[in-house]
């Protein structure tokens, strides 16, 4: 397993980039992001804020709502059935940055695998954005819908 002192340095660093407006710092261009959300992400995830409306999405709810993610502590969507693994890393300290964000969508298991420090680790998240720059722009985009 990895050790507290190392989990924790990573997620400090992790949790540190954010604008004073409140949005977090992203390399990734928001409207392509929006793009690729309504190609990629839309048939299992939702951007619904807390009064219920919709702002992204079909109200898809094979996968978590995406509101708020950036910032957010790592599988904390109440009501959402998460695997043990991903709710493990928030247990730990864990919260969605933009380098864990990219790091989870481009390989869920092998993310988690890697985080925890455990090769038995799984993502229930079956889907991988393949490109690279493309998993930023989707972390741009979902940072930005308020």
């Amino acid at each position: 397993m990895m050790s507290t002192k190392k989990l924790a340095a990573v997620f400090a660093l992790a949790a540190s980039p954010a604008f004073a407006d409140g949005h977090a710092s992203t390399q990734g261009d928001a409207a392509a992001g929006e793009e690729q959300f309504n190609r990629q992400c839309v048939a299992c995830h939702v951007v619904a804020n807390a009064d219920g409306e919709v702002l992204a999405g079909r109200n898809a709810k094979v996968g978590p709502n995406l509101y708020g993610i950036a910032g957010r502590v790592i599988g904390s969507v109440e009501d959402f059935r998460y695997g043990k693994d991903i709710v493990e890393v928030g247990e730990n300290g864990g919260v969605w940055t933009e380098e864990a964000f990219v790091g989870y969508v481009q390989d869920p298991t092998g993310w988690l695998r890697e985080t925890l420090d455990n090769r038995r680790a799984r993502g229930k998240m079956a889907y991988q954005v393949r490109d690279e720059g493309q998993s930023y722009d989707l972390f741009a985009y979902l940072a930005s819908v308020e």
